[in-house]
Parts: C-alpha cells; sequence; structure tokens
C-alpha cells in the first residue's frame, strides 16, 4: 500500500511541475518581461433629445435642462464606433496599423507580430479588443474606454471616436429632419398646385360666361325687377283711375303702352335669372361646384403650410445631441497589465487544475487496485 502511494506520488510531480510551476514561471516572464505596458483613455458620454423623459438618477438631472436621454440614438453611435467603417476611418493612412504593430510593442501584444500580411478582417478583430463600450441602462451613460500601448494614442483614438459618434447622430438627426420636412413640403407644393388649378378654372369660367358670381347678380336682377314691379304696379292702378274717371283722357294710351313695356321687361328679366340655358340659375350649380372646389382647394393649403410648420417645430423639437459627461482623459499610468494579479491567478489556477487532475488520478489507481 505504500509503495503504491509512493508510486502515486512520484507520478504525481511531473503533472505539478507541468500544471503549475511551469505555467507559473511562464506567466513571471511574460508579466515581468515581455508584456507591454498597455495605457486606457476613457471617456463619458450621452444623447440627449427634448423628446425624451428620464428614467432616473442622472437622467433627471440631464432633464433639469429640457432635455433627456434619446435611446436610439444612443445605440446607432454604440453599433457605428465598433464598426468596419470606423476602423477605416481610424486607420486612415494606417494610422491605426502603425500605432499598434510598433516595433517597440511586444511581440505578443502588437498586431501582425510576425510582419506578415494580414487583412482588414484580422485588423478589425484586433480593433475590438482595444476599443470597449459599456452603457448604464439606468441612465444612458455611455462609458468609451481605448487601449493602447502609448497615452498618446489612447486619448488621441478616443478623441477621434467620440467625434465619430456625433457625427452619426447629427447625420441621423439631419436625414430624419429631412425626411419630415421634404414630405411636408411635398404635401404643401401639391395643395398648391390643386390651389391653382381650382382658381384657374373659376376664373376660366367666369370669362366664358360673363359672371362673376351668379348669387349675387341673381340678386341684383331680382332687386331690379321687385323695383320694376312695383312700377308697373303703379302704372296699372293709375290706368285703371284714368279709365274708370276719364275715359277719354289721352294718357291712358300712353299708360297702356308702359305698362305692356314694364310687363315685357320684367320678363326679360326674369328669363335672366332662370327660364333658360343661359340663365343665372343654370349657371349657378356649375360656378358653385368650381367655387366650392376652390375653397376647398385653399383650405388644404392652408392646412398643408400649417402642417409645414408643425413639421419645421418639430424637426426642431426632436434635435439629439450627443453631450459629453467625460472627455477623453490622457492616462499617465498604465493600468494594465496587471502583472502581480496576472502571475498570481495563473499560480491559483495551476494548482486547482492540478488538484483536479490529481483526485482524478488518485481515484483511477484506487479504483485499479
Amino acid at each position: 500500500m505504500k509503495k503504491s502511494l509512493k508510486a502515486s506520488l512520484g507520478k504525481m510531480r511531473p503533472l505539478f511541475l507541468f500544471v503549475v510551476v511551469i505555467p507559473t514561471a511562464l506567466s513571471m516572464l511574460y508579466f515581468g518581461i515581455f508584456a507591454s505596458d498597455v495605457y486606457i483613455s476613457e471617456s463619458q458620454f450621452v444623447v440627449r433629445s427634448p423628446d425624451s423623459q428620464p428614467s432616473s438618477g442622472l437622467g433627471v438631472l440631464l432633464n433639469s435642462t429640457g432635455f433627456g436621454s434619446s435611446g436610439d440614438e444612443i445605440y446607432a453611435a454604440q453599433e457605428y464606433m465598433l464598426s468596419r467603417d470606423a476602423l477605416a476611418a481610424l486607420n486612415h493612412d494606417n494610422d491605426f496599423t502603425e500605432a499598434y504593430a510598433a516595433q517597440s510593442i511586444s511581440v505578443f501584444d502588437r498586431f501582425a507580430p510576425l510582419g506578415r500580411s494580414h487583412s482588414f478582417e484580422d485588423l478589425y478583430k484586433y480593433y475590438k479588443k482595444k476599443v470597449e463600450i459599456q452603457q448604464d441602462t439606468t441612465s444612458s451613460i455611455v462609458t468609451l474606454s481605448v487601449r493602447a500601448f502609448t497615452p498618446k494614442d489612447a486619448v488621441r483614438f478616443n478623441e477621434q471616436l467620440l467625434e465619430m459618434a456625433e457625427a452619426t447622430v447629427n447625420n441621423l438627426n439631419e436625414r430624419g429632419r429631412q425626411d419630415l420636412i421634404r414630405f411636408a413640403q411635398r404635401e404643401v407644393n401639391d395643395a398648391q398646385a390643386k390651389s391653382k388649378s381650382a382658381a384657374l378654372a373659376l376664373s376660366v369660367y367666369r370669362n366664358q360666361v360673363g359672371v362673376v358670381d351668379p348669387e349675387k347678380q341673381a340678386t341684383v336682377q331680382l332687386q331690379m325687377i321687385s323695383k320694376i314691379q312695383d312700377e308697373l304696379i303703379a302704372t296699372r292702378m293709375q290706368l285703371r283711375e284714368l279709365r274708370a274717371y276719364t275715359p277719354q283722357n289721352p294718357q291712358i294710351e300712353v299708360l297702356d303702352v308702359r305698362a305692356k313695356g314694364l310687363a315685357r321687361e320684367i320678363d326679360e328679366q326674369l328669363g335672366l335669372v332662370a327660364g333658360n340655358r343661359k340663365s343665372l340659375s343654370s349657371r349657378a350649380a356649375e360656378y358653385q361646384r368650381l367655387y366650392l372646389e376652390s375653397q376647398f382647394a385653399d383650405k388644404n393649403l392652408a392646412s398643408a403650410m400649417a402642417s409645414l410648420e408643425d413639421a419645421r417645430n418639430e424637426a426642431r423639437r426632436k434635435q439629439a445631441y450627443v453631450e459629453r459627461i467625460v472627455s477623453p482623459n490622457l492616462p499617465d499610468d498604465a493600468l494594465e497589465p496587471r502583472r502581480l494579479r496576472g502571475i498570481f491567478a495563473t499560480f491559483i489556477r495551476g494548482l486547482a487544475a492540478w488538484a483536479i487532475i490529481s483526485m482524478l488520478i488518485a481515484g483511477m489507481l484506487e479504483h485499479r487496485d
């Protein structure tokens, strides 16, 4: 039994060497000599909009100025900063590649360490390891962290990414405003065309029939007919009186001719008002239709213009802004790698792995015995 135990312990010593000692020694070598210092530049921002409601905490404080967080623009800014387009903009003139592939950086940490050719996708995978974005869902504050091997590179790329986020939000705002106003302007243009067409049709009809307003002209005509009728009634009464008291009066013939003339005039004026195809009453229906179309078109134009003004006000009211809470800092000390922590973590993990493997081996040997 003692011999088998000694044999088991003898087998576990190489295991301890390979699982604990060698990894710990390698971690000490890496963290102590090869690992490059990593500088972290952080910034914080929030996208605010007058149309949003605050959730809590800092959101209420921000809303005291009349603004709240704008969720869609925040997600758009985050996705853009982590996109290939953002990397392409940062890597203009190979700035990003040169900053992270410098010979001063450890071969274990720099991009393309062996100097071999690399693809943009390789650079993008490396980029996502150096840029981190976190959002606090309660306050909608976004924290942007950029890791680089010099303080200037860290703050420079952080500043550029913030400017890209601001440009992204501004582009979304501008596009939204243009779409909103363009639709309202199109409605105004259509309403103006219809109003102009209706007014032109009404004007053409007035010129064709020689009537400005059939209803008003009919009112004037009826008033004139009423006066002629009063005059006819007075003439006929005078004629009856003369025939009754002075049958031989020469005025009788004159009054009789006048009465007949007044009657004919009344018939002619009534014919102009109603009774034939050229009368005011027959023209009133078409005029009324054209007039109502013109009025309706004018009201639609007024409504469309009011909608256009509302759209402009809404576009201004829904303006979103990138508000910097914390500007990118210039780190004066390397925060990574955490050398002692890395060595200690390697040692603890090695011990844990060695203990587990040792228990498994001991169990297998005991079961075999």
